[in-house]
């Protein structure tokens, strides 16, 4: 498992990684390799305002569908377009070409509530 030192982790298994105001958030290695083989990313909340812990997207595996949670609140001001024709990049580039969305947070102190990469590999085990 990878869990990268320079991001922060939600509960709910999702990562993000700050730029100033902004938050690109995906889901993380452990989240992609309990889910198993991702088939498709459904996200139909681009310029929407939603609170830390809304559903912002579904997540499609071949067992299951899971859904994919705000860590931070903020309005989701892009959505990975790529993901519609290589979901499977979620799986095999979670923290690069598998990010989700891009959020810009209204509440940036938020991000001191979620986990660091060390905590985060605790509740992984």
């Amino acid at each position: 498992m990878n869990f990268p030192a320079n991001l922060k982790y939600s509960k709910d298994h999702e990562w993000v990684k700050v730029d100033g105001n902004i938050a690109i958030v995906g889901i993380s290695d452990f989240a992609q390799d309990q889910l198993g083989d991702i088939v498709f990313v459904d996200i139909q909340t681009e310029g929407e305002d939603l609170a830390a812990g809304e559903v912002f997207g579904a997540i499609e595996a071949v067992k299951t569908v899971a859904d994919a949670l705000m860590p931070v609140s903020g309005k989701v001001i892009e959505v990975n377009a790529d993901l519609e024709g290589a979901p499977e990049s979620v799986n095999t580039d979670p923290y690069g070409a598998g990010w989700m969305i891009k959020v810009e947070m209204s509440n940036p102190a938020e991000v001191d509530d979620l986990m660091d990469a060390e905590a985060y590999e605790a509740i992984c085990k």
